[in-house]
């Protein structure tokens, strides 16, 4: 180990733990100075990844970067018309880029049921799947099932999904899920949560709080499904972008993105990680969290993980709402 190893790792950590730093530009920048290598030129080729909530912001520069590495990406959105704009403009400014159109809306189960149905009939093998759809409305609303929307589509949709797509991604013979949550997830510790609480139906609603409590709960649920899926080909990360310019923070953190513009990553920054977890599949210890291409802590302070009796009861919750087995 040389000298310049350890004073990298406190480095780090100095970024990490200033949050303004390190979930900024300025955190990706210094950190390439060190971070693992690039993914190889066409690493992606004769591969296929689907990625959520890619038609704006990183969904959308997540599909570049990955038909950028030669992988056939499905684009999926709950818009057939923005679906097939953003496709028609990846295709425009990446050459020979394979795009296949998806139409589904994550929050919607019976939708999510359906939509992997038909994908299942159509491809034998999946290399990724990016579970990045996410929404942060200022009132509470509830899907056809009668979920809160947020919990819906960064918690129970992105888990339906993964559970009905794990014979392709097992077919890959080597795969990656990734839960794209955020840095917001730090300040929303895991509960054991009534009912009402799970569903956000106990006071008034405030769509930031919510928004950061399930991108909690994201965390959580990726590490059970890594845990469940050791050994068979199939790693499961979760990973935040840091702070990124994007129309979804224009819109629900205008004040938020007055302040810090000049610092906020670019979308295609904002993206790096989770295409690098794919396209590599890196080992990952207990947590599986990971930011600027570095596995990170779940938690900060006193306690260093979850409580493992919360996280069950957690999980027993998604299982019941689900129908499908959350536990890792």
């Amino acid at each position: 180990m040389s000298l310049a190893d350890p004073l990298r790792a406190l480095a780090d950590v100095a970024l990490d733990r200033s949050v303004v730093l390190g979930y900024t530009k300025i955190g990706s920048t210094v950190r390439r100075l060190w971070w693992p290598a690039d993914p190889a030129p066409n690493a992606m080729a004769g591969k296929r990844v689907v990625v959520t909530g890619a038609t704006a912001g990183i969904g959308e520069a997540m599909v570049a970067s990955f038909a950028q590495l030669g992988a056939t990406v499905h684009l999926l959105g709950r818009d057939r018309a923005k679906v097939r704009r953003i496709a028609g403009a990846v295709r425009s400014s990446v050459s020979g880029a394979e795009i296949v159109e998806e139409v589904c809306d994550v929050s919607d189960l019976d939708a999510v049921r359906a939509w992997t149905d038909d994908l299942s009939g159509r491809v034998e093998t999946l290399h990724g799947l990016v579970h990045n759809a996410g929404l942060m409305p200022k009132v509470r609303a509830e899907t056809a099932q009668g979920h809160e929307t947020q919990l819906a589509c960064h918690v129970l949709g992105p888990h339906v999904m993964t559970e009905r797509l794990l014979e392709p991604l097992r077919n890959a013979g080597g795969s990656a899920v990734v839960f794209m949550s955020s840095g917001g997830m730090y300040t929303a510790p895991l509960k054991r949560w009534s009912a009402e609480e799970f569903e956000s139906r106990d006071g008034p609603y405030d769509g930031v709080r919510v928004y950061a409590r399930t991108k909690r709960m994201q965390v959580v649920l990726a590490e059970a499904w890594a845990q469940r899926l050791a050994g068979t080909g199939i790693r499961v990360y979760s990973t935040h972008p840091g702070w990124v310019e994007t129309p979804g923070v224009a819109e629900a953190l205008p004040g938020f993105r007055r302040l810090t513009r000049p610092l906020l990553r670019s979308p295609a920054d904002g993206a790096d990680t989770a295409v690098w977890l794919v396209a590599v599949r890196p080992d990952s210890g207990p947590g599986h969290f990971w930011h600027d291409r570095a596995q990170r802590p779940t938690t900060f302070g006193w306690q260093r993980r979850e409580d493992p009796g919360t996280a069950s009861a957690f999980l027993d919750q998604v299982s019941a709402l689900t129908q499908h087995s959350a536990a890792g």
